[in-house]
């Protein structure tokens, strides 16, 4: 078959251009499937990273089989961690210092409150009118043939012009919308702000918890050693007895199972100390590979149970908490967003003003240009009146007053939380009290009966079960009292935490 050279006629051009772009459209379309294949092929198949999903991945080791992910190194580079002095011991106060300052939830909360701020500034700017500045630039060449001049003459025409102007807009009245929605701007504003500073009381909270959780678990530890050192000396008297041909064989075997449940005591207490050491530094923000001392609470003596809030203190404490303030400031906005939503029923006065200047060049091929510049400027008020919007008015308006009635159940659920709350605090704390008071007493006669009892049997005048006993007894309530001194603590702070007023960092809130 012969191939012959195909020449472009004047026709080709209009008939190729829809065809090419029909061509391009299904190209496009097809690089749009083609996306496809970088999802998993399969529900149940692993999905396979592809060459520029795996570029980071470059000079590691290849992609593990199943459903593993590609390694991404840079998402392993952590922050620097905050100098610690490994020297220095760190109290409450300086670990809440800490916490305040390396925090990632105090930015946070202090960029929504300068968010909120900022919304009120761009809420009040639409107070003042609008000025702009336009330039409209133009040129337009014209060619009209001349088929009845001899020669198939034609007329070439050009027209350019540029227009400066200035432009401004400004919305005069709108029946208090504006107002409405600044106040509710404000509100979110004043919302956010005491959220920011209820943010650093819950941060000061928990590290304080934390600090006390672990000073609770570090002293546990110490009774654990201080029960392995009694069951040592009760192995000793035993010893001492078999020697002297007094004790039996199942005396130094219940001495030595003693001492063994000792050390598995002494081994749980430690585990629990540093699983306490580790909430405390995810508390205060610190990496898990932080080693830092820290000092233990000051060992004053406790105060007896204290008395039930009053009606005036319990109001008191919900005025100032966060969270209720919040509540309310949120119930507040929602209320001017009824008032904004009603004015849309209303008309709009608006005033216009616009001032430009034109210059235009007009040129024809051998005639000479002719070039004019004009000025104008006028002003319009105006008013717009809504009719007719198919509802959408009554829509918005009826969901703000949904919003506002939520908001303010809300509100109330708040308060009814925040009493409940105190309530419930200052009971716990009564408890503790009374608790660590009873636990005092109890370790007190029970030293006294683990001393005589290990006495007597030193004499030969008592049995290893009641030394034993005495001992086990002794060992409760130092953990009792222990337990009811750290629920003490932690009850007292959580008490001045749901009052509002954990404001700034102490060393002891038992009062």
């Amino acid at each position: 078959m012969n191939k012959q050279a195909y020449l472009p006629t004047q026709f080709d051009s209009p008939l190729r251009t829809p065809f090419l772009g029909l061509a391009m459209c299904i190209a496009l379309s097809g690089c749009a499937s083609e996306a496809l294949k970088r999802a998993p092929s399969a529900p149940d198949r692993p999905w396979k990273p592809e060459a520029q999903d795996t570029a980071a991945t470059i000079g590691k080791p290849e992609l593990a089989p199943g459903f593993s992910v590609p390694v991404v190194p840079e998402a392993a580079v952590l922050p620097s961690a905050p100098v610690i002095n490994n020297k220095q011991a760190y109290g409450l106060p300086q670990l809440i210092d800490i916490a305040q300052r390396e925090n990632p939830e105090t930015r946070l909360a202090w960029n929504r409150a300068k968010q909120a701020a900022l919304a009120v500034g761009t809420v009040e700017a639409t107070f003042l009118p609008q000025l702009s500045a336009n330039v409209i630039s133009g040129w337009q060449k014209n060619h009209t043939p001349l088929p009845l001049l001899p020669g198939n003459r034609s007329l070439d025409t050009e027209f350019h012009g540029v227009v400066p102007a200035l432009a401004l807009e400004w919305l005069i009245f709108d029946f208090g919308q504006r107002k409405a929605l600044a106040e509710g701007a404000k509100h979110a504003s004043f919302a956010a702000n005491v959220l920011f500073n209820g943010t650093h009381q819950r941060i000061i909270h928990e590290v304080t918890n934390a600090y006390y959780l672990y000073a609770g678990a570090s002293a546990k530890t110490g009774i654990a050693g201080q029960a392995l050192k009694n069951a040592n000396q009760i192995a000793s008297a035993v010893e001492a007895r078999r020697k002297a041909g007094l004790a039996t064989v199942l005396e130094t075997s219940q001495a030595n199972q003693q001492v063994a449940q000792a050390k598995l005591r002494q081994v749980t207490a430690q585990g629990d100390q540093q699983i306490a050491y580790q909430a405390l530094l995810a508390a205060v923000g610190l990496p898990a590979t932080t080693k830092i001392k820290i000092t233990n609470p000051p060992g004053n003596p406790l105060p007896n149970a204290n008395s039930t809030l009053t009606d005036e203190a319990i109001q008191m404490a919900i005025s100032r908490r966060p969270d209720v303030l919040a509540s309310y400031a949120a119930m507040k906005a929602s209320q001017e967003g009824i008032v904004a939503a009603e004015a849309e029923f209303m008309p709009k006065v608006y005033l216009g003003a616009v001032a430009a200047r034109n210059r235009t060049n007009f040129d024809v091929r051998g005639l000479p240009s002719l070039s004019q510049t004009t000025g104008s400027s006028s002003v319009i008020l105006g008013v717009t009146i809504p009719i007719f919007d198919g509802g959408l008015r009554s829509s918005r308006l009826q969901d703000a007053k949904t919003v506002a009635d939520s908001a303010s159940h809300v509100f109330r659920q708040s308060q009814q939380a925040a009493m409940r709350e105190i309530i419930a605090a200052s009971n716990m704390l009564r408890t503790a009290l009374s608790s660590h008071q009873a636990a005092s007493g109890l370790v007190s006669t029970a030293k006294t009966t683990y001393d005589g009892a290990l006495e007597a049997y030193r004499q030969g005048l008592g049995t290893l079960t009641a030394v034993t006993m005495a001992d086990t007894a002794l060992l409760d309530a130092q953990q009792a009292r222990l337990d009811a001194r750290t629920a003490s603590q932690t009850a007292a702070a959580n008490l001045a935490f749901v009052t509002g007023n954990m404001t700034a960092a102490r060393e002891s809130w038992v009062d």
